[in-house]
């Protein structure tokens, strides 16, 4: 027997739970010589015997007891089956996201946003990490969609799309106290200035180190960080001068206390969707979609 037959073992299941083929026949609005004939076919497969007939009874083999217990085990998961089906049916959908360490979350809350905003009620998952882990996460089905500022390296064995979202300038930004020490000029004005970095993580790191070399002959880099969120939070307390999107310019200096110093036109920030889909279909991908083409250039 290659494969099991589960028409068979319902049938089965239902005779060994009512006791009889009689009561499992109208259960089951069979003929009684119908579900007979069938459990001697699936008993036949099995190569075991399931009943023995004592005086009009039957009575389970110790065999057909175990075959039972399985039997319990298969029809109870395919019950909660259902009862998962219809309650995500009746809830409201689920929509999982990861997003980068290095993606601005500025950038990121206006993008996702839009998702608890759909016709029909999303909850919204939202996990945030190394890119690396994102993907493994997403080759399992643990998430829908990552917002990234890079696309998906080519030597992953992982299956996705790269979709890009939009790009924005880089800007400078510091903190308002700080401001008027840094009135000058703009780039010579980043001469000895404190520069709080993006670390090796970030797409833009190379293209900015290479920009700061080029028009900053004397660079005084105060802290390196992995999280863009750290990057901001630093800072906000005045201890150094941060790179981010020129294009949430207004929703960084409100959030942070900052102002923006200058832009670098030569450098872009890009942001990536990447998804199991080739084409974008979702409708929380499309809605994350239509607000990277009003929050960034494209």
């Amino acid at each position: 027997m290659s494969n099991l037959n589960y028409k068979h073992l319902r049938y089965f299941w239902m005779v060994a739970r009512s006791g009889s083929i009689a009561r499992a026949a109208e259960q089951l609005h069979l003929t009684p010589q119908s579900i007979s004939g069938q459990l001697s076919e699936f008993a036949g497969a099995l190569g075991v015997e399931l009943f023995r007939r004592v005086g009009r009874r039957l009575e389970l083999t110790e065999t057909g007891a175990s075959v039972l217990r399985h039997a319990d085990d298969i029809f109870s998961a395919g019950d909660a089956l259902l009862d998962l089906v219809k309650d995500q049916a009746a809830t409201q959908a689920t929509f999982r996201v990861g997003v980068s360490d290095s993606v601005s979350k500025a950038v990121a809350c206006r993008l996702v946003a839009p998702a608890l905003a759909l016709a029909r009620p999303t909850r919204l998952i939202c996990r945030e990490g190394r890119l690396a882990a994102l993907l493994a996460d997403m080759a399992v089905h643990r998430l829908d969609l990552i917002i990234a500022d890079r696309a998906m390296p080519g030597h992953l064995s992982v299956r996705g799309y790269n979709h890009l979202l939009g790009e924005s300038e880089l800007g400078v930004f510091v903190a308002t106290a700080l401001a008027p020490a840094f009135s000058g000029p703009f780039p010579a004005c980043l001469e000895h200035a404190p520069l709080l970095l993006p670390g090796e993580d970030f797409a833009v790191r190379a293209r900015l180190m290479q920009w700061l070399h080029a028009h900053v002959p004397r660079l005084r880099v105060v802290g390196e960080f992995d999280d863009s969120a750290m990057i901001k939070a630093f800072g906000q307390s005045g201890k150094g001068l941060f790179f981010a999107p020129a294009a949430l310019a207004a929703t960084i200096c409100a959030q942070y206390g900052v102002v923006l110093l200058g832009t670098i036109p030569a450098l872009r920030e890009q942001v990536y969707a990447i998804t199991t889909e080739r084409r974008i279909s979702h409708p929380a991908t499309q809605a994350i979609r239509q607000a990277a083409r009003e929050t960034l250039s494209a």
